[in-house]
């Protein structure tokens, strides 16, 4: 089973979230479920979820939620520093920030560590492992830009949610499964979300 690091932050976007954990549960993936205190209540706001606050609750939740194996999704406190992921000896070398909050780029490009989510970024960034940063921002400041061109030249992918529209979409959910098919092709994972460009259906 392929593993991989999922963080929540206090950025808009957790309907981007939820389907990406929803897909990687699908795809038989291990995933690593971090939330800062923020997205908790950005998950309230825009999806009127409330998740426990014990890490072994909101486990247990996902799992049955999501029909995932019982360890399939392995949710994390934000200070659990014996988590595999604040190790580079144990940590999955895939993390996606969905969505990533401005503050959270900043810490990260500046190694701040001062909770799970920054450490586990930190571990993949100097495992040279592959990270993908979600920002849901407008407009960016020169402070925003200037983190992530940081970050980018280091090999982080920095993917805003910025959704097309050649697909024709007729749904929110179809926005929404544009930005995570973007988020799949990137981290090697088959999907058949949307249709990609230059498709002609027979």
């Amino acid at each position: 089973m392929k593993r991989l690091t999922l963080a929540l932050t206090g950025a808009s976007g957790a309907p981007y979230a939820l389907r990406l954990l929803e897909c990687l549960v699908q795809a038989d993936y291990q995933v690593y479920v971090l939330a800062s205190s923020a997205a908790r209540v950005v998950l309230k706001t825009e999806q009127g979820i409330d998740w426990p606050a014990s890490p072994q609750a909101l486990s247990a939740q996902l799992c049955a939620e999501y029909g995932a194996c019982e360890g399939q999704i392995v949710a994390c406190g934000k200070e659990e520093w014996f988590s595999p992921v604040a190790s580079g000896s144990a940590a999955p070398k895939q993390m996606v920030v969905c969505p990533c909050s401005m503050g959270t780029v900043s810490a990260i490009a500046h190694g701040a560590s001062d909770n799970l989510i920054e450490r586990a970024a930190d571990v993949v960034i100097k495992e040279r492992g592959q990270l993908i940063l979600v920002p849901r921002e407008t407009p960016f400041s020169a402070i925003h830009l200037e983190n992530m061109l940081s970050l980018a030249r280091l090999g982080v992918t920095i993917m805003p949610a910025a959704p097309g529209f050649y697909h024709a979409p007729q749904s929110v959910a179809e926005l929404v499964d544009f930005m995570v098919a973007r988020l799949l092709d990137h981290l090697g994972i088959d999907h058949g979300l949307c249709q990609r460009w230059g498709y002609q259906p027979s």
